[in-house]
């Protein structure tokens, strides 16, 4: 028989215990995620476990992302990649997914969104009417001097460059590394015409995962130009941000960003690395595939309180959000700092 019951905090240490040891986990389903939504944004969290023999055999984190129309949509999880239900076996994620359709139909919201992966085993095969979505996935060797060494004499030489050029890198967690990711990241958002995160949000991040997270800046004659941020679970790390201010492009900040965060990972002993979600065959693909990562197939679906899957199809921008991202760029980097946060916690993605 399988139980399924809400977290309660006597059971957050086995909960990550489990998240640590499961294939398809990453650091986003630790209980740290949880409290960053809770404290950094507000959103009330609904962790479900199921447990068999008083042992947990899956987990279901999700956050109820109300917003000021409607009561929005329970998702799993906001602000990821990666976050829907992992389980020891099929029964068991279809138990925790219909608590969650129970859940919904109680609360009038709207939609279960369940971001989960797909076995890593599962080949991408045949060809696509739309380039799926991927996690792009890549395994360490021993240790980070094998992980140079296996790298194609472009990548190294890019790496180079950037050191070559007067860049340095450093990594580091406490207030002044994150105030050097905020200012890169803050206007990396704004040309991409995208509302940035509260510094409050990262702020929480840290806060709750500790150890497991830490910031790379990279620097040019003391300013920091590039910026990113890894998370860890067990030996799995993942990076859910990354930046480099375009104005310092031509030195390749972006090349030693990610060496040194991938050069941390291997040698704290980590034996996978999530470079997080691309679309096959694009910009962002190509430029994870160059480090060694592979696909694997992410298994996002939305569920209406009935349990039927929403078809969603995915096209191009329409012409408000087009406008809507032009008119963003356009303002001051502290204006959009200013508004972003207010806008960004009601976007899930």
């Amino acid at each position: 028989m399988i139980e399924v019951k809400l977290l309660t905090p006597d059971l957050e240490a086995e909960w990550d215990d489990y998240v640590k040891q499961h294939p398809l986990a990453s650091a986003y389903h630790l209980t740290a995620w949880k409290k960053a939504v809770e404290f950094g944004y507000g959103h009330t969290c609904f962790y479900w476990l199921a447990l068999r023999d008083n042992k947990i055999v899956g987990v279901l984190p999700t956050a109820w992302m109300k917003n000021w129309l409607s009561k929005g949509s329970l998702c799993a999880l906001p602000f990821c990649d990666l976050g829907g239900v992992i389980a020891d076996d099929e029964d068991t994620k279809v138990s925790l997914v219909n608590q969650a359709l129970v859940f919904i139909n109680q609360k009038g919201i709207n939609r279960f969104d369940n971001r989960a992966s797909l076995s890593k085993d599962i080949p991408l095969a045949g060809e696509y009417e739309v380039a799926p979505k991927v996690r792009m996935l890549m395994p360490f060797p021993e240790t980070s001097a094998e992980l140079l060494a296996s790298f194609k004499s472009k990548l190294r030489s890019q790496i180079n460059k950037a050191k070559k050029n007067g860049l340095t890198a450093e990594v580091g967690r406490d207030q002044a590394f994150l105030d050097g990711f905020y200012q890169v990241f803050t206007r990396n958002m704004r040309d991409l015409g995208s509302p940035v995160h509260s510094k409050k949000w990262f702020e929480q991040i840290l806060h709750a995962y500790g150890d497991n997270a830490i910031i790379a800046n990279v620097y040019a004659e003391g300013k920091v130009v590039g910026a990113g941020i890894v998370l860890f679970c067990g030996d799995k790390a993942c990076i859910p941000w990354a930046s480099t201010n375009a104005d310092y492009n031509r030195l390749a900040p972006n090349m030693l960003l990610y060496w040194t965060l991938l050069e941390f990972s291997n040698d704290r002993g980590c034996k996978e690395f999530d470079f997080g979600r691309s679309t096959l065959g694009e910009g962002t693909y190509r430029f994870k595939s160059q480090w060694g990562a592979k696909p694997s197939l992410l298994d996002w679906k939305s569920f209406q309180a009935d349990g039927q899957v929403i078809e969603e199809k995915p096209g191009q921008k329409g012409k408000a959000r087009e406008l809507v991202e032009q008119t963003w760029r356009k303002l001051p980097v502290g204006l959009s700092e200013f508004l972003g946060p207010k806008i960004r916690k009601h976007i899930s993605l």
